[in-house]
């Protein structure tokens, strides 16, 4: 298939710009392209300044490569990075530290691309750059991040053979290739230590002051607002893989942390009291379980999450889990990277089902001298005996009086929930259920918030469900004598689709486009056929197991990798099978070897054999040029003599002349070749 003619057009201007350049120039312009590919994840984190100053500087740099004039002497760079050094301790207060440091090296490399005078400033840009390299995994340690700093491996050394060549310079394809063969070579001992290395626990990549910088996730409070913003991102919260049969979206509640005091705006855990590990929370009425692997991202907070009902605390390697008895999963210390954990949950059950509540007041406690409004409209439905009766009708009110469920609300004063209920009447989740909650106590009914997740995406392509911040959800339980605790959701009242559907589809917005097939090329419809949405689940399913096996390779699985290569190890068949691929490797590369060796020479012993096979037998002590002479004067077709006679005479040019290769001679060898044939 063909290139369009503009593409084809661009190609050959790049290839004949490249072919005309010095070599010198050359050189320090693939410097510069593996420089840039070191730089460009930086620029997403820099401050404005340092991005824009190592934009320019580079820039500045291939004009000066490009025009081949001087470089700036040592008066100016130095006030430029006396300056930038102020810079960076303006804007961070320090030159120590990941973001300091980062910036200040990123600085670095840029104005040392400005005094490249000798052998030596070329070499310790490389290094720089290779430093360099290795803090973009402080930031990102994606599949996409590591593909980035794979390709600027190659081009730095590829870069740096350029510097090594004395004579002619092999094509550019043909040094990348070489780099990229050098990193190949590098690979399996890479991976050896990767897989055998002892490892500690912690991040991959990272520094402890660091860990939990620029976390999002679920807090231990909820105020007006709080939800709605977290809602507004789309970052991945947790990955869950089901070992049963995943439940519908309308039972995916994913229990956080139980919120028992309001001061009048907030909502606080206030004073509970968890159980240890393997302590036993009484329920009655277990439905099935459902087995959950769930992969947590790091939040700086203590919270783990499972659908409601967790059976146990999970294990985790270094860290003590416990569960409470409001069920809230949680850890002794925070989540500060990427864990996975299992855990059995209860869709169907009963907790707390006796006829009496022994800490009732501690939820139906209120706080004085809000909200006069909500306390006058609980009396009336105090008149209601039946707590059902009273549940029902708080949920027929935000059913029945045009309540708005959005992202954006109004701000809220002092009265937040008189002036939900009673004026504003639009809220997002956390609104709806501090409303609820609120009533409820006021009507002298247990009540209580739960925050956490609700719904997910499962990946068509692996079967792990993505729980996204964009998932954030608050909703409410009350205790009915008989029943125990029984989630309610108000939200549901308002939007059920917020809880069939999940949190984007009731608020997305149509397509700016209005076209049914554009909308669904982008991936505006809910169609799982759309182009861009197979794309995105593609993707999700190599980045989540790049996240399991690469990422979250912990010491624990380390440790049980090596245990099973060990004990597989004592086997017979193990130690036979590895010899099988020792011998075959070795086959393989003697093969190569054998095949190895100059194209050229190749095709002289070719030409040997065919005229051998013609009667002309080139003797063993016969150089080429005395192997030409007998072929001219032998008794051969015309057009075969003239054509092995041409053959020869390349080929003594090509090895013992003092001109050049001709560009084609390959080419030519061949044609002769076959006609000879």
């Amino acid at each position: 298939m063909k290139a369009p003619a503009p593409i084809a057009a661009l190609r050959a201007y790049i290839k004949n710009f490249i072919a005309v350049l010095p070599r010198d120039k050359a050189d320090t312009l693939m410097l510069l392209s593996g420089a840039v590919l070191v730089l460009l994840p930086h620029l997403l984190h820099l401050p404005l300044w340092v991005s824009a100053v190592a934009v320019a500087t580079l820039t500045w740099r291939v004009a000066i490569t490009l025009r081949g004039t001087r470089l700036p002497p040592a008066t100016l760079l130095l006030p430029l990075a006396l300056g930038a050094v102020g810079g960076i301790w303006l804007t961070f207060q320090t030159i120590l530290g990941r973001d300091a440091g980062v910036a200040m090296l990123v600085l670095l490399v840029a104005f040392k691309m400005l005094e490249m005078r000798a052998r030596r400033d070329l070499y310790v840009v490389i290094y720089l750059c290779f430093f360099l390299l290795l803090t973009t995994f402080f930031y990102a340690q994606g599949l996409g991040t590591a593909v980035l700093m794979l390709a600027a491996v190659i081009v730095l050394f590829a870069a740096q053979l350029s510097f090594q060549f004395t004579g002619a310079v092999p094509r550019l394809r043909r040094r990348l290739w070489l780099s990229a063969r050098l990193v190949l070579t590098a690979a399996p001992l890479a991976l050896l230590l990767f897989v055998a290395f002892p490892r500690l626990h912690g991040p991959l990549w990272g520094m402890p002051e660091d860990a939990a910088s620029g976390r999002t996730g679920m807090s231990d409070t909820m105020a007006p607002g709080n939800v709605a913003r977290l809602a507004q991102s789309d970052e991945i919260a947790f990955s869950v893989r089901f070992l049963d049969p995943a439940p519908p979206p309308a039972q995916r509640y994913w229990r956080g942390v139980v919120l028992a005091d309001f001061d009048g705006r907030t909502w606080t855990q206030g004073l509970g009291h968890a159980s240890g590990p393997g302590a036993e929370v009484v329920r009655t009425g277990l439905g099935a379980p459902v087995r959950q692997e769930i992969t947590l991202e790091p939040s700086g907070q203590r919270w783990l999450y499972a659908l409601d009902l967790p059976d146990a605390p999970p294990r985790l390697a270094g860290n003590l889990t416990t569960l409470s008895d409001t069920l809230e999963l949680s850890t002794l210390t925070a989540v500060d990277e990427r864990i996975r954990y299992d855990v059995v949950s209860h869709l169907r059950y009963r907790f707390d089902a006796q006829a009496s509540l022994p800490d009732a007041a501690r939820w139906l406690r209120l706080p004085d001298g809000f909200n006069r409004l909500t306390l006058q409209a609980a009396s009336t439905l105090r008149a209601q005996p039946d707590p059902v009766e009273r549940v029902n009708a708080a949920l027929r009110r935000f059913r029945e009086d045009q309540f708005v469920y959005t992202l954006e609300p109004p701000a809220l004063g002092r009265d937040s929930v008189d002036e939900f209920l009673f004026l504003t009447k639009t809220g997002f989740c956390e609104h709806y259920a501090s409303a609820f909650v609120f009533l409820m106590r006021a009507a002298d009914v247990p009540a209580r918030v739960v925050t956490g997740y609700q719904g997910g995406e499962i990946n068509p392509v692996d079967d792990v469900m993505t729980v996204r911040q964009s998932d954030a959800h608050a909703w409410a339980e009350v205790w009915l004598a008989g029943r125990g605790w029984v989630r309610v959701d108000p939200t549901a009242a308002v939007a059920p689709e917020r809880v069939r559907l999940g949190a984007k589809r009731p608020l997305r917005s149509r397509s700016p486009f209005g076209i049914g097939a554009l909308d669904k090329l982008l991936n505006f419809s809910a169609d799982n056929d759309s182009l861009l949405r197979q794309l995105r689940f593609r993707m999700a399913a190599i980045n989540n197991g790049w996240n399991q096996w690469v990422l979250n390779y912990t010491p624990e699985r380390q440790r049980n990798a090596v245990s099973a290569l060990a004990s597989s190890a004592l086997d017979y068949r193990t130690w036979l099978a590895v010899a099988l691929c020792a011998a075959l490797l070795a086959v393989l590369h003697a093969r190569r070897v054998r095949r190895r060796g100059d194209p050229v020479d190749r095709l002289y012993s070719a030409l040997c054999l065919q005229l051998a096979r013609q009667g002309l037998v080139r003797e063993r002590a016969e150089g080429p040029s005395d192997f030409r002479r007998r072929v001219e004067a032998a008794n051969l077709a015309p057009a075969r003599r003239q054509a092995a006679a041409q053959f020869l005479r390349l080929y003594i040019a090509y090895k013992y002349g003092a001109q050049p290769a001709p560009p084609r001679l390959l080419a030519s060898l061949k044609n002769l070749l076959h006609k000879l044939r």
